[in-house]
């Protein structure tokens, strides 16, 4: 009889951590488009989301709890941030708004990618309290196409519009506070480039001696 071999079949041996992404952009660069088109894709709709914050704000007409955001009262908001819940909050127009580090450590827990859609600022505070956090930051190709996008939207005035453009380049100025970056010229290539930075972290040495554990050992085995 011939002597029968075992052969060792590779299995996942534990739970991918997700990832957690900080996108920010200056107002008209495609950042919430280049988000919206990765989270549409049926392969990545169980596998990423984008953050829900908390806001003390009272849901619109049509709004969800727990789907646009987690609506809670002034005096959960401001106990949570006695208890240092979150990753960064701010105050806007007398409404509180912030990122829970428990909601978000719950998803990254379950192995699914996270979006914060956040300004340099919230940036800032993220990373310092996560430095684990991968920052994509997003630019137009020139000033003159940014400008020319946000009038395209016709959602504002000239006025408006000016406000925005004198934002972005304040904005702008902190891209080097990024991990990648990308210019927006093209929607088609800078959709390519956003999918590969994602998937570039989800085989990153980390991510992939957790997924893939038993099989590095058995590879690694002697006789």
């Amino acid at each position: 009889m011939s002597k029968s071999t075992s052969v060792y079949i590779p299995q996942e041996s534990a739970q991918q951590l997700g990832n957690l992404f900080i996108v920010a952009a200056p107002s008209g660069a495609g950042k919430s488009t280049l988000i919206k088109e990765v989270l549409n894709k049926p392969t990545h709709t169980q596998a990423m989301q984008l953050s829900v914050s908390h806001t003390t704000r009272a849901p619109r007409k049509g709004e969800q709890n727990g789907v646009e955001y987690h609506f809670v009262d002034h005096a959960t908001f401001t106990g949570m941030i006695e208890q240092d819940a979150f990753y960064e909050y701010a105050e806007v127009f007398g409404n509180y708004y912030g990122t829970s580090k428990s909601a978000i450590s719950d998803k990254l827990q379950q192995g699914i990618d996270v979006f914060l859609d956040i300004d340099w600022q919230g940036a800032r505070q993220v990373k310092l309290q996560n430095p684990t956090v991968i920052g994509i930051f997003i630019l137009p190709p020139s000033i003159q196409t940014l400008q020319t996008r946000l009038s395209g939207r016709g959602q504002d005035s000239d006025q408006v519009i000016a406000k925005r453009m004198a934002a972005a380049q304040s904005e702008m100025s902190h891209y080097n506070e990024f991990d990648f970056v990308i210019v927006n010229d093209n929607l088609a290539v800078a959709h390519k480039e956003f999918e590969a930075i994602i998937s570039a972290q989800r085989l990153s040495l980390e991510n992939q001696q957790i997924r893939y554990d038993s099989l590095f050992a058995s590879l690694l085995a002697q006789g």
